[in-house]
């Protein structure tokens, strides 16, 4: 996908002007992490699409959303082939795997093979990097 590019203060800006929540800039621009059981989605079940909160590209349906009992929002896959890009994150002494908004380079969490079948995968996401839109 075609990145799209703005300066720190555009981004800033644009969250603002969406009313995200203040540490939304934090988390999707310099690879934040909210604390677990705070985030607005966390225990969110409605039915819907979760967005990219800095540029609305779809990233997670929201039959796709399970507990995971970790305090942030878990999804077992991507809605769309290609819209989340991975990323080796070495920070705090670890190996993960981070992910990112493939439209906009927006920090969105990391991605585990601990989660269920048929994916095994665990997408661990920020609730300030998404946004939801119900069906």
């Amino acid at each position: 996908m075609t990145q799209i590019q703005k300066t720190n203060a555009e981004w800033r800006e644009l969250l603002a002007a969406k009313g995200a929540e203040p540490v939304a800039y934090a988390v999707t621009r310099q690879a934040a992490t909210e604390r677990p059981f705070t985030g607005k989605y966390e225990g969110h079940w409605a039915s819907g699409i979760y967005r990219c909160i800095c540029c609305d590209a779809e990233l997670f349906k929201s039959d796709t959303k399970f507990d995971a009992g970790c305090g942030w929002p878990s999804f077992s896959q991507a809605s769309i082939d290609g819209a989340i890009e991975e990323r080796v994150d070495t920070s705090h002494g670890m190996r993960r795997v981070e992910t990112v908004c493939a439209q906009c380079g927006a920090h969105l969490g990391h991605v585990f093979e601990d989660g269920p079948a048929p994916t095994g995968l665990r997408y661990c996401m920020n609730s300030a990097s998404l946004d939801f839109e119900a069906s």
